[in-house]
């Protein structure tokens, strides 16, 4: 049953790669996975919103299980977050299908990046804290709070990095240690809060 499931979400993802999220129907869904429109509706009972709608979500998740593996075995906070910035915004430049949606049918997109942006955050903090912890705290840092401001700082640097150069380790280094970092971890500007760190202007 799940690999029936599987199947057509591929099988959608092919078709967006193809034609784009607008032109892409159920019944171009169906053909490329092989399966009869009454299977498709078994599976997504909400047609077609609800089919490109767990299409994004697994797309976005893959991507960022991918950035998961990218950052496994590396040591420092520092590291995990240097090597997560520099993969993410590469894969985004270079994901030829979500460039394209981008740019000509966003609102396709934006709107389950939305919902599903609490869920990533979540995850990434989740994975942050230990690293946290590891470091060293600046004193009356609460972990988990300071897990979720880097990762709501990493977010919004993937979409939008701003002066900085994010195919430039020296500047992803001088971004992450100099102004992610700065006050939320052990280190030369001690006493700098979280929610006091400069954002990506």
């Amino acid at each position: 049953m799940e690999d029936t499931r599987q199947r057509i979400i591929e099988a959608t993802y092919a078709c967006v790669a193809r034609w784009g999220v607008a032109k892409t129907t159920v019944e171009d869904a169906a053909r490329e996975a092989e399966v009869s429109r009454a299977t498709v509706y078994r599976y997504f009972p909400g047609g077609r919103d609800e089919l490109i709608h767990d299409v994004v979500v697994w797309e976005l998740f893959a991507f960022f299980g991918r950035l998961y593996d990218e950052v496994q075995g590396a040591e420092s906070l520092e590291a995990v977050m240097e090597r997560g910035i520099r993969f993410a915004h590469r894969s985004i430049q270079e994901h030829e299908v979500l460039q394209r949606v981008m740019q000509t049918e966003p609102e396709t997109l934006l709107p389950t990046i939305t919902v599903e942006s609490n869920r990533i955050r979540a995850a990434i903090a989740g994975f942050l804290v230990p690293y946290l912890h590891q470091h060293g705290l600046a004193p009356g840092v609460d972990p988990d709070e300071a897990g979720d401001f880097l990762a709501r700082m990493v977010l919004s640097y993937m979409g939008s990095p701003g002066r900085w150069d994010l195919d430039d380790p020296a500047q992803v280094s001088e971004l992450v240690r100099g102004e992610l970092l700065a006050g939320v971890v052990v280190g030369p500007e001690p006493g700098k809060r979280p929610d006091r760190a400069r954002g990506n202007s």
